[in-house]
């Protein structure tokens, strides 16, 4: 068994703020808001008084669920990170202890409560996300592991529940059918954009048994999977804006789908070295997608 080299700095006694906070990786909050900002906009319900409940919601789809969650996974992770990534929060020391253990369950508790608080149905799908979340990380289940369950796990939850959730907090409900079959979508499609992200640690993933779709399928194969994935999702969303009567956000979203095409070809040219790129142009491009068949459906419901 390969042994896990010493802490680079010695462990400390008390937390201090910007650790923990580093830690929850506020970096990472963004997708999941915009989701729930998708969702809110879809649900065509006027902010009025409800800015209260839509702050909440934006806390917990951010700092809470989705910085719990990168909390359950450098802890179950801190052995991996020892290796490639030593100057992490916990396997550096900063994080001491049991700590980074501590800080997911008492994120957890606190996610679960503000979600009740908002209401029943938010508070279901705030079970469902945290549910997600250590599933994807800790074992037995440990999704991560597996190339084609982590991406959908995490991309489930940080587009789907989160816009699902955004909706329900206007709503006051479960939001209406033809906003779940477009965040359906647009969850699905962002199964690609997660293995397009496994580019970056494929030798660290091939070390620790992480079989992602590019460790299991090789670079060219796995992302071309990932293009298919994200492209297919957005061509439903296309079909069903149009079958709806919102044809200008159709034709926007079947614009931003051809420029993806565009964007795509690079990346197939060299998935490794263009992943990034197309994170920064494509992805970007996919989020407005979002939002612009969000401002559609907005419309109608």
């Amino acid at each position: 068994m390969e042994q896990v080299p010493p802490p680079a700095v010695p462990a400390r006694a008390v937390l201090r703020p910007r650790d923990v906070l580093e830690l929850l990786k506020p970096v990472t909050w963004f997708p999941p808001m915009w989701a729930f900002m998708c969702g809110v906009v879809s649900s065509g319900v006027p902010l009025s008084d409800r800015w209260a409940l839509l702050i909440a919601g934006m806390i917990l789809a951010g700092p809470l669920v989705c910085g719990n969650s990168q909390a359950i996974n450098d802890w179950f992770d801190r052995h991996v990170d020892a290796i490639n990534e030593p100057q992490r929060p916990i396997p550096s020391g900063r994080i001491p202890g049991r700590w980074g253990l501590y800080i997911a369950c008492i994120g957890t508790i606190i996610s679960l409560a503000v979600g009740f608080l908002i209401g029943p149905v938010v508070g279901v799908a705030t079970i469902v996300g945290v549910a997600m979340a250590w599933a994807y990380s800790a074992p037995p289940l440990r999704f991560k592991a597996d190339g084609w369950l982590g991406p959908l796990v995490c991309a489930a939850a940080y587009e789907g529940v989160s816009w699902f959730t955004g909706a329900a907090v206007m709503a006051g409900g479960v939001p209406d059918s033809r906003i779940i079959w477009v965040l359906c979508m647009y969850a699905l499609g962002a199964h690609g954009i997660m293995v397009l992200n496994d580019f970056k640690a494929v030798k660290g993933d091939a070390q620790s048994g992480v079989n992602s779709l590019p460790v299991q399928l090789g670079e060219r194969n796995a992302a071309e999977i990932a293009c298919w994935t994200m492209a297919l999702p957005q061509v439903v969303v296309i079909i069903l804006l149009a079958r709806w009567g919102l044809h200008w956000p159709s034709a926007m979203v079947a614009f931003s789908l051809a420029m993806q095409a565009v964007l795509m070809q690079r990346v197939l040219a060299a998935p490794a070295a263009n992943a990034p790129f197309y994170n920064a142009t494509g992805t970007t491009l996919y989020v407005l997608g979002m939002l612009t068949s969000a401002f559609g459906l907005s419309v109608i419901v």
